[in-house]
């Protein structure tokens, strides 16, 4: 039986992904596929993937596209969430920042240098007009109990992370959401190691074959939105508005789409050049 680590951030996205563990999916067809959860989510998985200790991540576009183009030795094999992610900024509930404005200038709290949290800062700069210079301050608190702590004790200022997964610490009263920062992009892609794509092609193909299966029928699997309700700690009527915004893919993202990333990616100097499709890509 084939080995394969797949890694992801332990949120509401990737429920499909244990439905079909759960089912023994895989393992039907040979595979021994073994998740592992990134609590400190897309820098920690562009590291994994490096190092391989995962084959395989699903994980934000704009931070494997940053990582391919500096080195990291894998391709995006395809789209899993078409849809943008919606970043909700946050402050501790007890801050003095009310909105954007305030926020200009202080310290954003990220996972990490190259995670979404990161990257998200600089998109959130451009669309409020700052200096990408001046404006924007960084502290890492490597994961989202990290920033609960660091926003809490005042370490960092604000903090962004997708919207529906902090919206119970919201209503803890922990967090104060000021604003949301929807990605200009699909959110999520899979991406796979170049060594494993050369070695396993049919394991690649049948594993995309599966969560493609489910991710297709995932909206019409009775009850889902109670399953993920009791599974994330959500309120009820909060998964049913995040199922309606939220598209899943079962297609490679095409080239315009990906050259507007690295367009805006390239603009904030994120990435230092643009590449060619076909070194971002591969096509199964």
């Amino acid at each position: 039986m084939k080995k394969v680590n797949i890694g992801g951030v332990p949120e509401h996205f990737n429920l499909a992904w244990y439905l079909t563990l759960k089912d023994g999916e895989y393992k039907d067809q040979n595979i021994n596929l073994r998740w592992h959860d990134y609590y400190g989510g897309t820098g920690a998985m562009t590291k994994a993937l490096r190092s391989g200790e995962i084959d395989m991540a699903v994980i934000l576009t704009e931070g494997i596209v940053k990582d391919i183009i500096e080195g990291n030795p894998s391709k995006i094999v395809q789209t899993f969430v078409e849809t943008p992610l919606i970043w909700g900024i946050h402050v501790a509930a007890d801050s003095q920042f009310k909105t954007i404005d305030d926020i200009k200038g202080s310290r954003a709290a990220i996972s990490r240098y190259g995670s979404g949290s990161h990257l998200m800062a600089y998109i959130n700069a451009k669309n409020n007009n700052w200096d990408i210079e001046d404006d924007l301050n960084f502290e890492v608190i490597k994961n989202l109990d990290g920033a609960i702590k660091g926003l809490t004790e005042g370490q960092a200022d604000y903090f962004m992370w997708e919207k529906f997964t902090t919206k119970p610490i919201v209503d803890e009263g922990v967090f104060r959401r000021i604003d949301n920062c929807p990605s200009p992009w699909p959110c999520f892609v899979i991406a796979v190691r170049q060594e494993f794509i050369d070695n396993n092609p049919e394991d690649l193909k049948m594993i995309l074959n599966i969560i493609n299966e489910t991710t297709s029928e995932f909206k019409s699997i009775p009850s889902i939105d109670k399953t993920i309700a009791n599974r994330y700690g959500q309120e009820l009527e909060d998964v049913q508005e995040w199922l309606s915004l939220t598209e899943w893919s079962q297609t490679v993202m095409d080239k315009e789409t990906l050259d507007n990333v690295q367009e805006q990616l390239y603009v904030l100097k994120i990435i230092s050049e643009k590449v060619d499709y076909s070194k971002l890509i591969h096509e199964i």
